[in-house]
């Protein structure tokens, strides 16, 4: 039961997306972005190192840094952007309303999202991963039957199921909660999304990710559905794609400090022509 929640907020949210017809929505085609000369992009703003505000108060991050060089690409001036803000339930909404031209908010590729938007090319693979401060932890299969935290009604219980059997589960209703009883010693290790654990461990450097991710997700440049949306796919796939090839992905992902050195990333290192390894890890 401890998952029955979320999955019920989740189906809840959906239903309520899809009675929201795509057709409807009227975002701007390749055209009319450059004809505006402005390229307007829903992001995070509160989820390290994907995107977040600085001291200073101006967003950065991986996925900054992707929606200011899809600026560049496109419109050939990096600050040709407005970043907006969302929500996680915004994101999708954001893109059917016509708020935004494209999201890059750590959205990963479903298919009911699918069925709303049009994804790009993944240009990172997130996936659930274990953070621990424990020197003899090197594994997630030396966890055994010893207390793992996790968030109450997240995604992450499937996949702490599924691959730990024999871990005691215990349900916490947010990150501080779950550092308080890693500190206490009542967990060995806190499971979660990648990227969200390594924003963790940059606040917290005695932790550490332990170095395999338990289930992968392709987070993608999602866009409006239609014909006239076509070439700003194929202009948005292309910019991924050569990302990968010049190694300007793989280069800000490493200054970000994400996960590099787990699978399934390793398996789109060099891409090929039509990017089969990168999506093979999501079927």
């Amino acid at each position: 039961m401890i998952g029955a929640l979320g999955l019920l907020k989740r189906t809840l949210l959906y239903v309520a997306l899809l009675s929201c017809s795509p057709s409807e929505a009227a975002a701007a085609d390749l055209d009319t972005i450059r004809d505006r000369g402005q390229l307007v992009v829903a992001i995070k703003a509160n989820t390290p190192p994907l995107g977040f505000a600085g001291e200073d108060g101006v967003l950065q991050g991986l996925e900054v840094d992707i929606a200011r060089q899809l600026a560049l690409v496109l419109l050939g001036d990096p600050a040709a952007i407005t970043l907006v803000p969302v929500s996680n339930t915004d994101r999708v909404p954001a893109l059917l309303e016509d708020r935004v031209d494209l999201v890059v908010a750590r959205l990963s590729v479903t298919e009911q999202r699918a069925r709303l938007v049009d994804f790009s090319r993944p240009y990172y693979y997130d996936g659930t991963a274990l953070i621990t401060r424990d020197p003899q932890l090197q594994g997630f299969t030396e966890v055994g039957t010893q207390p793992v935290a996790v968030l109450t009604g997240s995604d992450t219980i499937d996949d702490l199921r599924w691959h730990l059997p024999q871990a005691q589960l215990i349900g916490v209703d947010s990150y501080q909660e779950a550092y308080e009883r890693l500190e206490a010693g009542e967990a060995i290790a806190f499971g979660a999304d990648a990227s969200l654990l390594t924003g963790w461990a940059l606040q917290h450097p005695e932790y550490r990710l332990l170095p395999t991710l338990l289930s992968a997700e392709g987070l993608a440049v999602a866009l409006p559905k239609g014909l006239q949306y076509q070439p700003l796919q194929a202009a948005v796939d292309e910019a991924i794609e050569n990302w990968y090839a010049t190694g300007w992905l793989r280069e800000r992902i490493r200054y970000w400090n994400l996960p590099l050195d787990t699978l399934p990333l390793n398996s789109i290192e060099e891409p090929t022509e039509d990017f089969s390894d990168a999506l093979d890890v999501l079927e």
